[in-house]
């Protein structure tokens, strides 16, 4: 069974440790997931459009920083609605990345999950509109969690990440966790944080899936450039496998 990674600002994923210049990467990577812009919303899986483009989902419970983490990664305000209401979001938002006349990546924002104000039915309706997304969506090619460390991964982290359990073992769809919130821990929560959720992840890797897992904060801006390194070595493998050999 493979070991999830950890991505830190001293330990960057397999993905990119071996390249020469971390700065120039970060930076790279930066800029590329800033030119993020709104694509279209969907309240149905049939909604959304076909596209040969890797699509890169975001999810996590409602009151677990997501719509705060796209908007640090992309540098970005208000791109992802961070509504003071969590659970409201009922759309999947979708976000073109790269040139405007030559797009390379999507970012799939996901209703956040678990908040108590929602109505039964729109819990099971969401749970079911995710279920299909993550075990169908053909477009998809990672999906980044995220996990408020105080609170570890509930039982509807652990419910999505059986949703998608097939796809991340054949590693046919790639898996990072952010560990959100990280400025609220001391270095040994931290820790203990950290290996916690390894030794959850661990249980679900397999030497072909590629899963990883950091710490992130908004705030404090850590694991920011490791998560973007991360997001856009996927995209960059994916565009190499779909080379022509010569």
């Amino acid at each position: 069974m493979a070991d999830p990674k950890t991505t830190d600002s001293t330990d960057i994923s397999a993905a990119t440790a071996t390249l020469p210049d971390d700065a120039a990467l970060a930076r790279r990577a930066m800029g590329w997931t800033h030119t993020a812009r709104f694509l279209t919303t969907a309240s149905r899986l049939e909604q959304l459009p076909q596209t040969e483009l890797p699509e890169i989902a975001f999810v996590g419970r409602s009151n677990a920083g997501k719509s705060t983490a796209i908007n640090t990664l992309t540098q970005q305000k208000r791109l992802a609605f961070a509504s003071k209401t969590p659970g409201r979001t009922q759309h999947i938002n979708l976000f073109e990345l790269g040139p405007r006349d030559a797009a390379d990546a999507l970012f799939a924002d996901l209703p956040g999950y678990g908040y108590a104000a929602v109505s039964r039915t729109d819990k099971q309706r969401w749970q079911k509109v995710m279920a299909d997304y993550l075990d169908v969506r053909r477009s998809l090619a990672g999906v980044v969690l995220m996990v408020d460390p105080r609170l570890g991964f509930t039982d509807l982290d652990l419910q999505l990440l059986d949703f998608v359990g097939p796809r991340l073992a054949n590693g046919s769809v790639k898996l990072l966790v952010l560990l959100t919130k990280a400025d609220k821990l001391n270095r040994r929560d931290a820790d203990r944080a950290l290996q916690q959720a390894r030794d959850t992840l661990a249980g679900i890797s397999t030497e072909d899936s590629d899963i990883g897992v950091t710490l992130f904060s908004a705030l404090s801006k850590r694991g920011v450039d490791d998560t973007a390194v991360v997001l856009r070595s996927w995209v960059d493998s994916l565009r190499a496998l779909a080379q022509p050999v010569a």
